[in-house]
């Protein structure tokens, strides 16, 4: 098991405790106040469609800002340097462009409650099924790392067990979660925004100033790792070597495609998020008003990453008191002061506690929806689901605890998140993809093209580990086995569709693609005419950015 060195423990005294303290009774208020919307399965999985675009933007960056992102990140940052940018640039905001143009018409429109459920209106019960058994796997054992990650944090830098750190976050999340459903999760995610960039920001500043400015970071840094750990595509052609070990092929083809579209576009702790808006114009605006906040992120995450490789050079080497997972945690126990401290512990936690929470809400619909109510017990009254949600928001707290562990094993979380998206997320990327852009798509071929194309990666992953597959870095495989997962959905499943017959047309209205759906606005309320909230605009203008954003670290 990897946990963080006792020697980063922390002296918080009462004010930083009191920070903390103020922090979860506003959480428990927002839940007790959310409650009184909740009144229908609607309203508890997905706030009764009523959201405005800014809460549910937030809300889907807010998300994805957990353990994976906060710690993991920061490991990347001080493991791989600015090869860490790409998973921001090219593998999240082209793939939140597309689900905010191209694919939140389809799911908005559908009326579909999950991921899932657009499958068995496309396809058949058998892969509807297997997809939502999938999710429901995946999602708790994403959970389970957040809270793991929280556990080994605070034993490190507050001395509590890790025990009782993981009662603690489950019992929190599980309460607000289970009185306020999706509403509590959503506006508390909104707050945890403000609080991880608040806790962020000092901490950031303060190890700038530590170590000389960005002048500092670039001189000390390339003196050190070299002049290409800076640099984003530098050492990435066909046979040249790089910390993250893989070229720009596999960069491009295996992050910027295969894991990112999968990802975002189909995993339905984000997409729950933009389901929830009021209007299929704050639908479709969800994921583009996150993409701004997201694509700056790792000046608050990253950067502190290359600052701790700076003032502990030894980080994640073999021997070692620190892995990478520790950067944040050391830079926060030797640059923090009291006050400060309380609110960065406090920023910690709210990342968990986000990244947990989305995972455990999408995890309650997935399988009340998917797999309770139609193939256990079907046609009971929406009461009876509204209770299953509550129950199983429980049992998904305490299986997340009991996956908690499978990330002991990882000293870069990140590598094993990125692990599971290879696994899960990218054969469901190509089965959706296939049955939204292609009418000959059939639900023979979306079956077995899921079932394999998990399988492949999980069988290749099983090989590096066993030595029968030698590579650089566990980020390099992940790449492979997501164009493995990719590659195999569609070799499977493009003969199997040809060999069988699709459904008929007139069954495929508002499940496949057509310009006029995909351009439909749906019904517009006052104000969403104005030009800056045209998705359109933002998903372009958000496109640009990104490429500019590439130009420092492609010098």
């Amino acid at each position: 098991m990897h946990t963080l060195a006792d020697g980063l423990r922390l002296s918080m005294n009462w004010m930083d405790s009191l920070i903390l303290v103020i922090y979860f009774v506003v959480v428990l208020g927002i839940a007790f106040a959310a409650k009184r919307s909740v009144h229908s399965t609607l309203d508890f999985f997905l706030s009764g469609r009523s959201l405005p675009a800014w809460v549910t933007g937030l809300a889907f960056v807010s998300a994805n800002l957990g353990a994976t992102e906060i710690l993991g990140m920061a490991a990347n940052g001080a493991q791989y340097g600015a090869y860490t940018v790409h998973w921001y640039l090219i593998g999240a905001i082209p793939a939140m462009v597309f689900l905010g143009l191209v694919m939140m018409p389809f799911y908005y429109n559908s009326k579909v409650r999950s991921v899932p459920e657009f499958l068995l209106r496309r396809f058949s019960s058998s892969s509807h099924l297997l997809s939502a058994v999938i999710f429901a796997v995946a999602s708790v054992l994403i959970a389970g790392v957040n809270l793991y990650a929280l556990a080994i944090v605070l034993r490190a830098l507050l001395g509590w067990p890790i025990p009782l750190s993981i009662v603690i976050a489950g019992v929190f999340v599980l309460i607000y979660i289970t009185v306020g459903g999706l509403t509590s999760a959503i506006y508390n995610e909104v707050l945890q925004f403000f609080v991880i960039v608040a806790a962020l920001v000092p901490l950031t500043v303060l190890g700038l100033i530590r170590v000389g400015g960005i002048g500092g970071v670039i001189d000390k840094v390339t003196a050190a790792e070299g002049a290409q750990f800076l640099t984003a595509w530098g050492g990435t052609g066909f046979g040249q070597d790089n910390p993250l070990g893989a070229n720009w092929l596999t960069i491009s083809l295996g992050l910027g495609f295969a894991i990112s579209f999968g990802y975002w576009t189909t995993n339905f702790a984000e997409v729950q998020r933009s389901l929830s808006a009021k209007n299929l114009s704050a639908a479709r605006r969800t994921p583009l008003i996150a993409a701004f906040p997201k694509m700056f992120i790792p000046l608050i995450v990253v950067l502190p990453g290359l600052i701790a490789l700076i003032m502990q050079p030894n980080i994640g080497q073999p021997g070692s008191e620190y892995d990478y997972n520790s950067a944040i945690p050391l830079l926060m126990a030797q640059l923090l002061p009291n006050g400060v401290l309380g609110l960065a512990v406090t920023g910690l936690m709210a990342s968990f506690m986000a990244g947990m929470a989305a995972n455990v809400s999408s995890f309650n619909t997935v399988f009340t929806n998917d797999i309770w109510s139609p193939y256990i017990k079907p046609n009971m009254p929406d009461s009876h689901y509204l209770t299953v949600g509550r129950v199983i928001t429980a049992i998904g707290v305490l299986v997340g605890i009991g996956t908690a562990f499978i990330a002991a094993s990882f000293s870069n979380i990140m590598n094993y998140m990125q692990t599971l998206f290879s696994f899960f997320n990218v054969p469901l990327f190509a089965t959706f993809i296939l049955a939204l852009f292609w009418k000959r798509m059939t639900a023979k071929a979306g079956f077995w093209g899921l079932l394999l194309g998990t399988l492949a990666p999980i069988a290749f992953y099983s090989m590096y580990r066993a030595g029968i597959v030698d590579m650089d870095s566990a980020q390099g495989v992940n790449m492979i086995a997501a164009i493995i997962a990719l590659v195999t959905d569609l070799v499977v499943s493009v003969p199997i569709a040809l060999a069988t017959k699709p459904k008929p047309a007139a069954e495929l209205a508002g499940l496949v693609y057509t310009k006029a759906d995909a351009t439909d606005s749906g019904e517009m309320q006052r104000g969403d005419e104005a030009w800056y909230r045209k998705p359109a605009l933002l998903g372009w203008g958000a496109i640009v950015l990104a490429v500019l954003c590439y130009v420092p670290f492609s010098l």
